[in-house]
């Protein structure tokens, strides 16, 4: 059976790849959305007015411009809201960072994903300023608790996956 379609948010730094890299053990593929971006078209948009020497320098530097990424990437989409969706998942079963609140409904609005999970860290890092984050905690259908250490994390990303799979009627084994 196909693996159900998820879309992974939260805050910045929260861990969202960390839990993707885990969701890996589980047949799912991913990839940054951050780094999806920087391929298609923001290497291309920034490289001058940064002086970036290549595409992996700019994808690194994207912490510190992380507004001014919110709005290219809403920029992109500004004629399609769910066009960002479609390509990342005509590539991978997982969409791991989206962050504005209107794209999100609109790929909810097209069901190009089955499941949103939001990954929690505030107990340890702070919230993102709206200006770079439009999505909220409520919007999600689950949340995984990244506030302890990494083999909690890894026991929280198994429980979730599997409640997926038994909601799904996935009949498969599962290994962590």
């Amino acid at each position: 059976m196909k693996l159900p379609k998820l879309l992974v948010v939260g805050h910045g730094r929260h861990g969202k790849d960390t839990v993707c890299d885990l969701l890996q053990n589980y047949g799912y593929t991913f990839q940054s959305s951050s780094k999806f971006c920087s391929k298609l078209f923001i290497f291309d948009t920034l490289k001058d007015k940064y002086g970036y020497a290549n595409e992996d320098e700019c994808y690194h530097d994207r912490h510190n411009h992380r507004t001014e990424w919110y709005d290219l990437i809403h920029g992109y989409c500004s004629d399609d809201l769910a066009k960002l969706g479609r390509n990342l998942y005509a590539q991978h079963d997982i969409y791991c960072g989206l962050r504005n609140k209107r794209e999100f409904f609109a790929m909810q609005n097209e069901e190009l994903f089955d499941y949103a999970i939001w990954v929690d860290r505030t107990d340890h890092l702070p919230l993102e300023h709206p200006s770079s984050m439009s999505i909220e905690q409520w919007m999600c259908d689950y949340t995984i608790d990244n506030n302890g250490d990494l083999a909690r994390l890894k026991k929280n990303v198994d429980v979730l996956i599997n409640t997926i799979f038994k909601h799904q009627a996935v009949t498969r084994p599962l290994t962590t």
